[in-house]
């Protein structure tokens, strides 16, 4: 699949409706302390303070921004970059599980590895294509 087509475009969106209902109620401290007891009863977490609250709002906050945007404008582009910041988030989750976090992360982790594969593969095959494309054919010596 390339990224220019239609599926592709349909696996943006997707994955900009996953992240708005995942990360919808961190936005505020209003819905951050209800996720938070939710969250906390699956699993053990910290108690609530402002700093965390405040960076769980401003995560929020820009992963709602940037579901919208794609959402709204769609363009093959914010796959890409997409992509690349879900391979950060699968490395700081990561990170975060092998100090300690709560496996209940690993679940989330799934999430960001497979978007993160599926809207950047498409790019990394077409950037091969036309690497191949460009490169003189190869003669052998005999």
């Amino acid at each position: 699949m390339s990224p220019q087509t239609s599926g592709y475009l349909r696996i943006v969106r997707a994955s900009a409706w996953y992240d708005l209902i995942v990360t919808a109620g961190f936005a505020t401290p209003w819905t951050y302390v209800l996720v938070h007891r939710a969250l906390s009863s699956l699993g053990t977490f910290p108690p609530v303070d402002t700093i965390q609250t405040l960076y769980a709002n401003l995560m929020g906050s820009v992963v709602v921004v940037w579901a919208l945007l794609r959402l709204f404008r769609t363009l093959p582009l914010h796959g890409l970059y997409d992509g690349v910041a879900r391979v950060l988030f699968a490395t700081w989750q990561t990170y975060a599980l092998a100090h300690g976090a709560t496996k209940l992360l690993a679940l989330f982790l799934v999430f960001e590895v497979s978007f993160g594969l599926v809207q950047l593969l498409p790019w990394l095959t077409d950037a091969v294509r036309a690497r191949a494309r460009t490169q003189p054919a190869r003669t052998s010596a005999r």
